[in-house]
């Protein structure tokens, strides 16, 4: 565990990586062949009916196909002020563990995440503020918060992010441990604040994806400013 405050290091990055590849690519081929809402796809091109879930992720998908490539993948994430060996590093973590269990039903497993299935990628030692169909769920959100900011109100220090995901895990699934792991680092990052703490509103604009049009922006102003 990182100290207070604190950006875990990156060698512990990388084997959280290393595992989070490993186990979530064999989880999600063991689970292709459930049955998921084929009109969803529809419904993405269309335009409407998109679930929290499905916004949150829609920056990434750069021309709106409803496919998000690694290669879109990498470039959002530096677009939003990640660095490009990391950004590349966790957009790989990300599509393989997730490219499969987004896959449609018909189609062979790939590392593509398919927006139109993206509830497929929902796993155990999450926060559950998500539902299983990609919808926002805002007690379990506020219960974050009233639970693990002992510090200072509604915003969280990495020591209390980390306890979070401890109290999370479900110890028949350890394999979706990983996975809530890398997804609270990302989160992290993006989204501290000078003396280390993560915000509610920050968290929640991430949770919605409104928050990551905000970063591209200030990416940009940043490097006509240097």
């Amino acid at each position: 565990m990182a100290g207070r405050g604190q950006w875990p290091a990156v060698s512990i990055m990388n084997v959280l990586l290393t595992w989070i590849v490993c186990c979530n690519c064999v989880h999600g081929y063991m689970h292709f062949g459930r049955k998921l809402n084929a009109a969803a796809l529809a419904k993405y091109h269309a335009g409407d009916n998109m679930t929290d879930l499905q916004h949150h992720v829609q920056f990434f998908d750069k021309n709106k196909d409803g496919i998000i490539t690694l290669t879109e993948s990498i470039q959002s994430f530096i677009a939003i002020g990640i660095e490009p060996v990391f950004a590349t590093t966790a957009a790989t973590a990300t599509h393989a563990a997730f490219g499969p269990l987004t896959t449609p039903p018909g189609k062979l497993p790939s590392t593509n995440i398919h927006v139109s299935h993206i509830h497929g990628a929902i796993h155990a030692s999450d926060t559950g503020s998500y539902n299983k169909k990609g919808m926002f769920v805002p007690e379990n959100f506020d219960k974050i918060f009233k639970r693990h900011s002992h510090i200072k109100p509604n915003a969280l220090a990495w020591w209390e992010i980390e306890a979070m995901l401890i109290a999370n895990r479900n110890i028949l699934q350890p394999w979706t441990w990983p996975a809530a792991e890398l997804e609270w680092q990302l989160i992290y990052m993006l989204g501290k604040d000078s003396r280390g703490y993560l915000h509610k509103d920050t968290v929640r604009g991430i949770y919605d994806g409104s928050v990551f049009p905000k970063l591209a922006e200030r990416t940009v102003t940043l490097h006509s400013e240097a």
